[in-house]
């Protein structure tokens, strides 16, 4: 056809324009637009669809797609700027990347997250990655922040660790990170410890600043409320090696303590150990209370305590350390700290005895064992020679005046003369039998028995050489006297044991004035013990009914209470600390003193986890108490362990991956907020290692493969 040609190309009609028109609040267009319209020229350039401005009115054009995307970016920005939030170049750019990654929340929502706000600055996540990290942080236990450096994991654990702080979640905050360029040996390092710790650290004190009132931070740091320490100092709460530590089987060394071995809990029943981590050789002080229990710990070991105004305002027990309690024992010239006791009498297996309890009790009270005669009584309160006849069978109770009896075997028809008294032959079975009364004791198979074994021997004793002794306003106190030190102690070892305090003191015979019997005058041979004791309602401490009723009539039992009297340096040597599975962490050491190594009620963060190994790892969270948040963050991409040594970082998701309150929240180049150029950085440093590893997979197959090819070869030649 005259006129055309065919090979002219035609106009492609492409789909018809949208576009879209809204007006902006006028209180928002400055902040929408920004300082010189930065705001507007970097949202055209990432924009497909076309953006005018006139007065508030936004115009967008384009294809509806593009139109579409466009609008909901200009509504983030909007409900942003609308409400006070300063929007600059990031939050455009951060928002365009939300909502280019097809999420279904809102980035209005997500960049206006407040988490804490100090002198007009908030800080809040501003990424998607980054709140759903925070959200981990509220919703579960342990979490891992995993990712590059930029990426907001330590500097927003901080916050939701000070967050917590200021809404009395927790009690203190725990701030800690491997010193690994030091090889965590910083002794040959100039300088007082802080001195020494402080640049491993001050990524952590600059972070803390920014959220904290500055000058708070020294006292907030003294009163143990914040603790920034190296990994290697946050593990060191720990007992020597030969403190005792109370088990149903009776005290055992710590140091020979083992994963699942059963110790004695703050409530009496056993709990499991579920950690044991040596401390090697450290500086150790002895704790001792009011009523002459003590036990050695190192400056870090935690102990569970409240002061008389705590109690008043009834506020919980707090946690300090051993080394914040030094110099400030006492407040108006009172003991400060108050202990807890044990709620309930210990718990220990019950064990067959060659004789009743509370006979033995009795015996050991007012009976005499020398072996050298029948074995006697003596008592002027006949109910208690009636108890004894009726506790030991086989037994008649034969008095000889008015206070002595005699423990005569009751003979049947065709007895042997000689056969053993059944009372000699329990005593002799005991290794009691030829003790006198400064040498008498309480044989081990009692001490380390069921409750109701150790009541009856205690009633026993108290019954015979026990009495209540009234004090106006208060409950009853009892007092007990020996003269022999160790059946002191064993008298101060099972009221203990039921929950109870007791205190002693001795009366020399030296000097003393003899006592009076028959007329004559009696002189002291040994020294007389005299035990104060006081037992909590509910464990009633006499049978015989005159002592009962005097003591119930003057109050009863209360509440024992015991205070640290007197922390003192005790050298150094081998310690060791424990976990136990107990609620409250608390576990019972020597002297039945309660005490614990865990951290409760804390917030606490593990830095720079990439350079722990997994043995520090599993120490790290393993201590992890009741009413307690871990944090731990790191980059698996700059590990600077020595030797080759594997990360316990890069090892615990392996470990912990899909363990209930566990979580992994894992941050990308996209989610750097520092210079736009240091994602820049992380993407191309990742592409190479992903070419080295490619390359190195790439030789080693080349090297396996080699010779086995030249072998196939050499077949086929032949």
């Amino acid at each position: 056809m005259a006129g055309t040609d065919d090979n002219t190309p035609q106009p492609v009609h492409a789909a018809a324009d949208a576009q879209s028109k809204f007006a902006v609040p006028d209180g928002a267009v400055l902040a929408l637009l920004g300082s010189r319209d930065e705001n507007l020229r970097l949202a055209e350039e990432l924009l497909v669809a076309d953006v005018h401005v006139r007065g508030n009115e936004i115009t967008l054009s384009g294809q509806p797609a593009d139109v579409a995307f466009a609008e909901r970016v200009f509504a983030e920005l909007v409900t942003l700027a609308s409400r006070g939030q300063q929007v600059g170049q990031d939050t455009v750019r951060r928002t365009v990347a939300m909502l280019s990654a097809g999420t279904s929340e809102s980035p209005a929502e997500v960049l206006s997250l407040d988490i804490i706000s100090r002198r007009g600055r908030t800080i809040r996540p501003k990424t998607l990655n980054q709140k759903h990290y925070v959200d981990a942080i509220d919703q579960n236990t342990v979490v891992f922040g995993i990712g590059p450096a930029g990426t907001g994991k330590t500097y927003l654990a901080m916050a939701k660790a000070v967050q917590a702080l200021q809404a009395k979640q927790v009690n203190r905050i725990i701030l800690t990170r491997p010193a690994v360029e030091a090889g965590e040996r910083l002794g040959y390092l100039p300088g007082t410890l802080y001195e020494k710790i402080d640049p491993y650290l001050r990524p952590l004190y600059d972070a803390l600043h920014d959220m904290v009132d500055p000058e708070s931070i020294p006292r907030l740091t003294q009163a143990g409320t914040i603790e920034v320490a190296p990994l290697a100092y946050m593990r060191g709460r720990a007992q020597p090696v030969f403190t005792n530590v109370l088990t149903p089987d009776g005290f055992r060394p710590i140091g020979s303590l083992q994963v699942g071995d059963l110790v004695i809990g703050s409530n009496g029943e056993p709990t499991p150990v579920l950690g044991v981590f040596p401390q090697g050789v450290k500086d150790v002080y002895r704790v001792t209370a009011q009523d002459g229990a003590s036990t050695l710990a190192c400056g870090d070991h935690l102990w569970t305590v409240r002061t008389r105004s705590d109690r008043r305002r009834n506020e919980p027990w707090r946690v300090l350390e051993t080394k914040e309690m030094i110099g400030d024992l006492r407040a108006a010239h009172a003991r400060r700290y108050e202990l807890p006791l044990l709620s309930a009498p210990t718990c220990h297996p019950a064990r067959e005895v060659p004789m009743d309890p509370y006979a033995l009790g009795l015996l050991l009270g007012d009976g005499c064992l020398t072996g050298s005669t029948t074995p006697s009584f003596a008592t002027d309160d006949p109910e208690l020679a009636v108890a004894l006849q009726s506790a030991l069978p086989g037994i008649a109770v034969n008095g000889k005046d008015r206070v002595d009896y005699t423990l005569n075997r009751v003979k049947s028809p065709g007895d042997v003369v000689t056969l053993e008294n059944p009372v000699a032959g329990a005593l002799r079975a005991l290794s009691l039998l030829g003790t006198r009364s400064h040498t008498k004791f309480v044989p081990e198979v009692y001490l380390a028995n069921a409750v109701e074994v150790r009541l009856a021997l205690l009633q026993g004793l108290l019954d015979s050489d026990g009495g209540p002794v009234a004090q106006s306003g208060r409950t009853c106190r009892i007092q007990y006297t020996t003269t022999s030190a160790r059946l002191r102690d064993d008298v101060i070892g099972l009221v203990r044991s039921l929950g109870g305090v007791a205190c002693t003191r001795t009366r020399v015979a030296e000097g003393r004035r003899p006592g009076f019997a028959n007329g004559r005058a009696v002189p002291y041979v040994h020294d007389a013990h005299v035990v104060d004791i006081r037992l909590p309602e509910g464990v009633e401490p006499f049978r015989l009914a005159r002592k009962r009723e005097k003591y119930l009539a003057a109050g009863g039992g209360g509440r024992p209470m015991r205070f640290i009297d007197s922390i003192e340096p005790a050298g150094r040597t081998e310690a060791v600390c424990i976990q136990v599975a107990a609620a409250d962490s608390l576990y019972v050491t020597e002297d039945y003193l309660l005490t614990h190594n865990t951290l409760n009620d804390a917030f606490i963060i593990l830095d720079e986890a990439q350079n722990t190994t997994p043995e520090q790892m599993k120490m790290f969270l393993t201590r992890l108490g009741f009413g307690s948040k871990i944090v731990v963050t790191g980059d698996i991409t700059q590990i600077d362990l020595p030797g080759g040594q594997r990360s316990g970082l890069k090892v615990v998701k392996d470990i912990l991956e899909g363990v209930e309150d566990v979580h992994f929240s894992v941050l990308t180049s996209n989610d750097v907020v520092r210079h736009r150029l240091v994602a820049d950085i992380v993407d191309a440093y990742e592409k190479w290692q992903v070419e080295q590893d490619e390359g190195d997979a790439a030789d080693r197959h080349q090297h396996h493969a080699g010779p086995g090819a030249r072998s196939r070869g050499q077949r086929r030649g032949r």
